[in-house]
Order: structure tokens, then sequence, then C-alpha cells
């Protein structure tokens, strides 16, 4: 099982505000779509409620809800309770990678289990007031090599970076 994760976050880290994006970047959003398409995604369920109708589940990839709530059940998607299950369900994955793609909550409990090999993060040159960040980790254990990047533009209200940090 490979374990990564994804997120775009700002100058202080923010990752949310009011259950929902922050920013516009079309081509943040086709990395996103392109890095995730075909593979394992896990995200808690307020981030799978902040995702348009239209929109759920995320097209082409299996979609994992995690909630505390044992009532709580989709048709759209796998739900478990929490990351041991996630890790216990996908141990022997060797198809695909199980993506974490947040909220907060599960980054930190993501970050603290050890088991993340790759981050995907897009630092976005702005600051958006958010409610919801994304946790410390300690750089030195990660090797950092820029992927892309992207200036303002008429499509892109910030410029942005999209790094990958490998785990040394």
């Amino acid at each position: 099982m490979k374990v990564a994760l994804i997120v775009a976050m700002d100058l202080e880290r923010g990752i949310g505000k009011n259950n929902d994006l922050m920013w516009h970047l079309p081509k943040d959003m086709r990395f996103f779509k392109e890095t995730t398409l075909g593979q394992v995604v896990v995200m808690g369920r307020k981030n799978w409620d902040s995702i348009p109708e239209k929109y759920r589940p995320l097209s082409d990839r299996e979609n994992v809800v995690l909630t505390r709530n044992k009532k709580f059940s989709s048709d759209d998607c796998v739900v478990l309770h929490d990351l041991v299950e996630v890790w216990e369900k996908y141990q022997d994955e060797e198809e695909r990678t199980v993506f974490i793609i947040g909220g907060g909550e599960i980054y930190r409990q993501a970050i603290e289990s050890g088991l993340i090999e790759e981050m995907y993060i897009t630092h976005v040159s702005g600051t958006y007031n958010a409610e919801t960040f994304f946790p410390q980790f300690n750089l030195k254990n990660w090797s950092v090599k820029a992927l892309l990047e992207q200036d303002m533009d008429e499509k892109h209200e910030c410029a942005f970076q999209v790094k990958q940090y490998t785990r040394n």
C-alpha cells in the first residue's frame, strides 16, 4: 500500500473556509484530478459534503469517506470510521495509491501515522482568512521537487507552485 496526500494551502497554511475552497485555480484543479484519477481518495465527511453533488463521488476514483457517525451511509462511497480502518482495508493494495485529500483533522492524523510516503502540496501565493489549516511537519524528513508553477493570470486569481515531497 502506498499512501500519499494532496493539498492546496495558502501562505498561512490555510486550506479551507466555510467548508469550501477559498480560491479558483483551474490548473491546480486539473493537477488534482490527473494525479488522483484511478486511485483511492480518502476524505472526511465534511470534505465529502463540501463537494457539489454533481461532482460526487469524484469520478474514476474509489471515494472513501471517514466519519465518526456510525449511521452515515452512502451508495456513492466506501464509509469507514478512522484511518486504522483505511490502512486495514487497503493494506494489500498494490495497484493504486491511497490519497488523503482532507480536511485538516484527517491530514493531521495521516501525517502523525507516519505512513505518508509522498505529499503533493500546492503553495498558493496569497492569504485567505482560513478557518482550517494544514498541520506542521518536519521538512527535514522530506525531499522536495518543484512540479508545476503558475503565475497569476485571467484564469488564476493568484500565483501558485506545486511541490512533491518524498519521505527520506
